[in-house]
């Protein structure tokens, strides 16, 4: 056991320092904006701002404690760096690399995002898909450091990636002058541990509260029930939140959280896609799974706004895969009544298919796809299926549709 792990927790936050770090991120990450979000104040009952970390550069705020951690081992990252992460911690050691000039190798889980892989090769790292979970991944690292010679720089569980990871919490005191409460998404628990820390120093009456995906939620338990085991168990759940699913707590974030953060709640799978395609859809946020958890807690009644001063939720990432994102907006437009699928059938001549679809201009519908259904259905000899995939304003607006196509001799199933 290092030296540092056993210490107390005061004498761990003595040694965190997120005013000293903000000298190694400025010039090399962006100072992200506070934005006030009116919508998700009404709903969750108090006034909200976003901290949208999610536009940082390498899309979250992992290259705050990867800038810091780089400057703060000063010669001995000369040999490289050496790290593990599901993605984006990856992605900011590769940025902080690139920026510094030296090389890097990232060890990622067999199963990470083939779009965070490609990220991180962009920056010119060399990417090993090794283990069945980040925790396997760092153990790898971990060796090929001791043999390369590399600095291995942790993904959270590192005092100076904390501090890193504190300047958010610096620019949220001078952003929101009655900050009163801070909801942080929680994985390894650094971001959350270096926002504690700046804010025990300045505000010690601004609260924390950290979110994990119900799905993997190891802190969540640890914070309950204090004597439990700390790891997850079973293997890795298939989540859309895989950015914060780690198995177990680090030794120094642990301790830190235990200390600093006043509750931890957890949000469920659709709790997040929820909070996903309401920051893409009212906030015009990108935000990862992981990053949304925040937002998730509030739009879900878990966690409230503080009763006095502003909230701020922190979305702390928006390294999603664009195809995953879009099949949740398709899938909110399909439970708001806006995306609808009917089946109806026409005659086989020319012209046939022409009538049904100038019925459907008529009814101001959005055509989305068509598709010829010949098998597996009753058709006349003389007649063709047609399903139709349509965009609509709600299901006020498809009824409309389904009417006039009902009326003009159309017999119409909706899906």
């Amino acid at each position: 056991m290092s030296e540092r792990a056993t210490l107390s927790p005061t004498e761990l936050i003595e040694r965190i320092d997120p005013r000293a770090a903000r000298q190694a991120i400025v010039g090399f990450a962006v100072r992200t904006p506070t934005i006030a979000c009116d919508e998700l104040s009404e709903i969750a009952g108090g006034a909200v701002a976003l901290k949208a970390e999610c536009l940082q550069r390498t899309g979250s705020f992992k290259l705050r404690g990867a800038l810091n951690k780089v400057a703060a081992l000063g010669g001995g990252a000369t040999a490289g760096l050496v790290t593990a992460s599901a993605g984006n911690h990856a992605r900011a050691v590769a940025q902080a690399a690139r920026v510094r000039g030296i090389a890097c190798e990232v060890f990622m889980p067999s199963d990470a995002a083939v779009s965070k892989v490609a990220a991180v090769e962009r920056l010119g790292a060399s990417v090993h898909l090794e283990g069945a979970s980040v925790e396997e991944a760092v153990e790898v690292a971990l060796e090929r450091s001791a043999h390369s010679g590399s600095a291995f720089v942790h993904p959270f569980d590192d005092l100076d990636v904390i501090a890193g990871q504190g300047t958010l919490g610096e620019e949220l005191i001078e952003d929101v002058p009655d900050l009163a409460r801070v909801i942080v998404p929680i994985g390894g628990g650094g971001l959350a541990s270096g926002v504690g820390v700046a804010l025990r120093a300045e505000h010690p009456d601004v609260e924390i509260i950290g979110v994990q995906a119900r799905a993997f939620a190891p802190f969540a338990r640890a914070l309950a029930s204090p004597g439990a085991p700390v790891e997850a168990e079973g293997p890795r759940p298939l989540t859309i939140a895989d950015g914060i699913a780690l198995k177990r707590p680090g030794t120094l974030t642990l301790a830190l959280v235990r200390e600093l953060v006043m509750g931890i709640e957890t949000v469920s799978e659709d709790e997040i896609a929820t909070a996903m395609v309401f920051l893409a859809d009212r906030a015009k946020l990108v935000a990862e799974g992981a990053g949304a958890v925040a937002v998730a807690a509030l739009l879900s009644g878990r966690v409230s706004p503080a009763a006095s001063g502003t909230t701020v939720a922190v979305v702390s990432g928006g390294n999603v895969d664009s195809g995953l994102l879009a099949g949740l907006l398709r899938r909110r437009e399909t439970e708001e009544g806006r995306r609808v699928r009917i089946f109806t059938r026409v005659p086989d001549r020319p012209g046939g298919l022409a009538e049904l679809l100038s019925l459907v201009a008529e009814a101001r519908a959005n055509l989305v796809s068509l598709e010829h259904v010949r098998d597996a259905v009753a058709l006349s000899v003389r007649e063709t299926g047609v399903e139709l995939t349509l965009e609509t304003r709600g299901r006020h607006h498809t009824e409309e549709v389904v009417l006039a196509l009902q009326g003009a001799g159309y017999e119409v199933l909706v899906d």
